[in-house]
């Protein structure tokens, strides 16, 4: 809870002093209410409650495999990382909102700087990377079964904005062939 805390409080001061009026427009939300709200649910919410739920039903029931501590330590350093590179792509772009959406209304352009220069979707990372540590960090493999459908759920969402934003935001595609790779450089 603590590193969840931390990393939710850093991304806010950070947001604050490099980018405030993102916080608004992402309380604003404004977006289609369809599978990207679905999805987006799935990754803030549902997700990662399933995760906390299977870690405390694996320390009541005793579930095995344990978790060793070097791996625990592992999950925290992946989860500090992981926020840290979320924190770093919504500090860098100036439109990255809590659902699909190109805001023309707002000058929406393509961010190609940050780590926006070696992928194009780092918030997606970070976020697969947290997701990833929680089962380590909370001592429970079985934990990993939600983590795992969580990074589905990014992964999809991943590509439908991606085809989203090529069909609708200026600039896009000339940014997608520059920066190749979605998520992980010379994967996807």
């Amino acid at each position: 809870m603590a590193i969840v805390a931390a990393s939710q409080l850093s991304i806010a001061l950070i947001l604050m002093m490099r980018n405030p009026g993102l916080m608004g427009e992402r309380a604003e939300s404004k977006g289609k209410r369809d599978l990207d709200r679905i999805l987006a649910g799935v990754m803030a919410l549902f997700g990662p409650l399933s995760m906390c739920i299977v870690a405390g039903l694996n320390v009541r029931f005793g579930w095995l495999p344990q978790i060793s501590f070097a791996l625990q330590i592992a999950g925290i350093v992946l989860a500090v990382l992981g926020s840290m590179l979320t924190a770093w792509a919504m500090a860098s772009n100036k439109f990255f909102y809590g659902v699909l959406r190109i805001a023309q209304e707002k000058g929406h352009a393509v961010c190609a700087s940050g780590p926006y220069q070696h992928v194009r979707h780092p918030g997606y990372l970070g976020a697969i990377l947290f997701d990833l540590a929680t089962p380590l960090i909370l001592n429970s493999a079985w934990a990993f079964i939600p983590a795992l459908l969580t990074v589905c759920a990014i992964v999809i969402r991943i590509s439908r904005e991606d085809k989203a934003l090529q069909n609708g935001l200026g600039g896009y595609k000339n940014y997608a062939q520059q920066v190749r790779y979605r998520l992980l450089p010379a994967v996807w």
